[in-house]
């Protein structure tokens, strides 16, 4: 198979369209010809409501991906668990021999068991974590539904948030989940930004209910720079860098899924309009 990969073109000549949700182009009307619109990030959420979007939708699910979220997610969970925080900034020079407790002891909750929270969890797993998985669908070893969620949250000492943004999940984490966590928990929200309350979480914060909270995603990106976020002291930002898109890798999927549709083959990663995902 010959291809071409180009930045412009007439829009009767396009067969595939390489995609970035924050590309200009959001009018797909002139496009009928593209077999297949091929994302470049694993959320869809900017795309998949447009209405002159008629043709196939694709995700971007790649194993380096998932490899950058659960490095992620890892190192900020370990980093908690073990109070790190407080050895890398100590500038009163305190000496404190208190000691974490070790990982069994540490239960965690990730909400959200797609690819990303599965291999989140089986991760910490490894590391001795006991980890409760929330669908909010029903799944093979996860609780799901609101009384599971709040079975998750109950015990959580550190709460992974991998679910993507649809009407369901936004603000899945409001004033009244989050006062279902124990004291002094942790977030960790490397998945979207509105499922989070972020008036519910600064006030929880404030209260000193919820620990610290560590954001790689926010409702506006880059984070306004007068967003309270930035300067409390339990809040840690991350800019959006848990699951960056690497060339090599999702190339791959993109051309296993060019070959696909040349083949005839079903496309891989396509997305549920319904669902929102």
């Amino acid at each position: 198979m010959l291809a071409a990969l180009v930045t412009r073109a007439a829009p009767g000549t396009v067969d595939y369209i390489v995609y970035a949700p924050s590309s200009p182009l959001q009018d797909f009307t002139p496009y009928q010809r593209a077999k297949a619109v091929l994302s470049l990030w694993a959320g869809v959420e900017r795309i998949v409501g447009n209405a002159t979007l008629t043709q196939p939708l694709c995700r971007m699910v790649d194993p380096a991906l998932t490899e950058g979220m659960v490095e992620w997610v890892v190192g900020h969970s370990l980093r908690h668990h073990l109070g790190m925080d407080s050895h890398i900034v100590n500038p009163g020079h305190l000496w404190d021999p208190t000691c974490p407790p070790l990982a069994r002891e540490r239960p965690v909750a990730v909400l959200g068991m797609g690819a990303l929270g599965a291999a989140c969890a089986a991760a910490l797993r490894a590391l001795n974590f006991p980890v409760t998985g929330w669908s909010r669908t029903e799944k093979p070893g996860c609780l799901h539904g609101e009384a599971g969620l709040r079975q998750a949250l109950s015990t959580a000492q550190i709460v992974v948030l991998l679910l993507p943004k649809t009407p369901e999940t936004e603000d899945l984490l409001n004033a009244s989940r989050l006062a279902l966590l124990p004291r002094g928990a942790v977030i960790l929200n490397p998945g979207r930004g509105p499922l989070i309350d972020d008036a519910a979480l600064l006030a929880a914060l404030d209260c000193g209910h919820i620990g610290h909270a560590t954001l790689d995603v926010f409702r506006v990106e880059p984070l306004p720079k007068d967003h309270p976020f930035w300067a409390h002291p339990r809040v840690t930002v991350t800019p959006h860098i848990a699951a960056d898109t690497r060339t090599t890798s999702a190339a791959r999927v993109i051309a296993e899924n060019i070959r696909r549709g040349e083949a005839g083959e079903p496309f891989l990663h396509l997305v549920d309009r319904a669902r929102g995902y």
